[in-house]
């Protein structure tokens, strides 16, 4: 972790690049209020300069607390110092039992059934379908993952409309209560830089306003392609991109929860021209990013993730590494279950093991409890000197709380497990289990109806 100073000399070069050169926002309504209310005008058309001042009037009207809301009355509520939350991420591809494909509709709801299933993961995410025109993705996603799992829907937006049709579809989830109140969906946009927000960012920002949706707000730079090479010129610039894009939602719509998100920045790898995802550099920007969440009292994000195409043993130990960098640093929601292939492809076999890796962590950043129960000072003299404490009512009464149970890693003599007996077959076959089980429809027939007229609408 960095020291409280590199931290305030991060944050002191990312003001100083929204006031110099500043920022570009592709879109002249909110260039003109940004102008009115303490912006200057910049050395080229739609780039303006936000000074400090302003930078922070804004950043103070964002919440320190979010909560996120689902249909099964489970909520997670993030601070900036709160312990991770665990959610899925975005893709193009599907890996199962076809094989690898570009992702389809019926992935998305069987992808959501599983981890409707996964107790340490608390957010599906949305994917591309590519079954589904493009324009349309957002909102038939939206209405997929809401009839197939009842946690938190974070939802992908592809259109300005196509957050309008997921506000509506949201307001059916929501039976009456205030969004604001009950938010069961959120949603983000990423700063496509060098300090840069298009037109199509803030269309979906100014479509989701006024409604209390939670938005992250995504610098994803790209150290030696679109920030510099160097891990804090990186991590200065999405920055400014960060702060930018908060002042844009306040200004549009003072109070809205914004998640603070370095944590999706990527290092290029210069002999192969790849993003890298799962390199030691992510876990580094992971950790910098919820720093400076904590210095603007903001919750955080990143991803987790592998570049390894398989589930292997590259795979094991990039998602491992960045699973507990990330939530010993405190990251408020941690995205990236289920992926590999850097990001672009999603899987239900690698979300029941990252399911598995979640708990494993958790289990070690809790610790252990010290106290005169847990030192069984009299327990030990009970049992006395060569006896055996396997069968005493301490172990009982303890054991299942002092030791981690995992559910899929192999804890077996060779001689007992089977020849296929692994991590990867025992994910495979919790995936077809799941799959195969009946189920109680997660949606009423009124509301799945309103849902597919609401998708109707918006399609024609």
């Amino acid at each position: 972790m960095l020291r409280e100073d590199q931290i305030e000399a991060i944050d002191e070069a990312a003001r100083a690049l929204l006031e110099n050169p500043g920022i570009m926002v592709e879109d002249e309504e909110i260039v003109s209020l940004l102008l009115k209310n303490g912006a200057q005008a910049g050395a080229q058309n739609l780039v303006v300069k936000i000074p400090g001042k302003m930078v922070d009037e804004y950043m103070a009207m964002a919440p320190e607390k979010i909560t996120f809301s689902s249909r099964s009355g489970r909520e997670q509520q993030v601070t900036s110092d709160s312990a991770s939350r665990f959610w899925t991420g975005a893709a193009l591809f599907y890996l199962y039992k076809q094989g690898l494909r570009l992702a389809h509709r019926q992935d998305l709801a069987d992808f959501s059934r599983v981890i409707d299933k996964l107790k340490n993961v608390d957010t599906v995410v949305g994917i591309s379908t590519e079954d589904t025109a493009p324009q349309y993705r957002d909102f038939v996603g939206f209405r997929i993952m809401a009839q197939n799992t009842q946690k938190h829907i974070r939802a992908l937006s592809f259109t300005p409309r196509g957050g309008e049709a997921m506000i509506e579809m949201a307001k059916v989830l929501a039976g009456g209560r205030s969004l604001r109140e009950h938010p069961l969906f959120s949603m983000g946009f990423t700063a496509h830089g060098p300090l840069r927000w298009t037109k199509l960012a803030i269309g979906v920002y100014k479509a989701t306003s006024g409604y209390g949706i939670p938005c992250t707000v995504n610098g994803e730079p790209m150290a030696g392609a679109s920030a510099p090479v160097t891990l804090a010129g990186n991590a200065a610039v999405g920055t400014a991109e960060i702060l930018g894009g908060i002042v844009i939602n306040q200004l549009l719509e003072p109070g809205r929860p914004c998640l603070f998100n370095l944590g999706f920045a990527h290092v290029m790898d210069m002999r192969k021209g790849f993003a890298v995802t799962g390199g030691p550099e992510n876990s580094l920007m992971a950790v910098t990013g919820a720093q400076l969440a904590r210095r603007y009292r903001l919750p955080s994000v990143s991803w987790m993730c592998t570049d390894s195409l398989h589930y292997d043993a590259q795979n094991s130990l990039e998602k491992m590494l960045a699973a507990f960098t990330h939530a010993q640093a405190r990251v408020s929601t941690v995205w990236g279950v289920g992926q590999v292939e850097s990001e672009k492809t999603i899987s239900p076999v690698q979300a029941v093991i990252d399911n598995e890796i979640i708990g494993f962590v958790r289990s070690y950043l809790k610790g252990f409890s010290v106290d005169e129960e847990s030192l069984a000072v009299e327990e030990v003299r009970k049992v006395g000197i060569t006896g055996s404490f396997l069968d005493t009512e301490h172990t009982f009464k303890h054991f299942k709380g002092s030791i981690f149970e995992p559910e899929l890693l192999v804890r077996e003599q060779r001689a007992i497990a089977g020849e296929r007996d692994s991590l990867v077959a025992r994910a495979e076959a919790m995936v077809a289990d799941i799959l195969s089980a009946p189920r109680e429809p997660v949606l009423d027939e009124p509301a799945e109806r309103e849902l597919l007229r609401i998708e109707k609408h918006f399609s024609s």
